[in-house]
């Protein structure tokens, strides 16, 4: 199936033609500099959008508010492994993102159990066309891949 092939991430490049499943990679990166997604987040959780349904249930599963994502991806991008760029796409027929990929370790406060533990978590966002919003594709630890 062809999409509209719509980029509606600042990186300025082509999507690919053709939906697929397969994870398809931009070479470099990462896309973004990391003070500049810092400076779009310390706007405020306005300027973070969750971008994918999957994106969506996986912030419900782990009981997150915009502010935590604002949150861990600053702590991502200052703490965190880059492991890459891809092209997402939001849904079938939808359009195009250029995205970089974190991974990071985060000790929290674990209530069931009265301690802190260590928790890992993938965090994938691309800045939007204006430049002015972190469009969150991928929020997830690593049992929810």
């Amino acid at each position: 199936m062809v999409n509209n092939m719509k980029n509606l991430s600042r990186y300025d490049a082509t999507p690919p033609i053709t939906e697929t499943t397969e994870r398809i990679k931009i070479s470099g990166g990462p896309l973004y500099e990391s003070t500049v997604v810092v400076e779009i987040l310390n706007t405020g959780e306005s300027a973070v959008i969750p971008w994918t349904e999957k994106c969506i249930r996986d912030l419900k599963k782990l009981t997150f508010e915009k502010a935590d994502v604002v949150e861990l991806l600053k702590f991502a991008l200052q703490h965190g492994k880059f492991k890459g760029s891809e092209w997402c796409l939001n849904k079938s027929g939808g359009a195009w993102a250029a995205c970089d990929s974190y991974q990071v370790f985060r000790n929290e406060w674990i209530a069931k159990i009265d301690k802190y533990l260590e928790v890992e978590y993938y965090v994938k966002f691309a800045i939007g066309k204006s430049g002015k919003l972190v469009l969150t594709i991928s929020c997830h630890t690593p049992e929810n891949k």
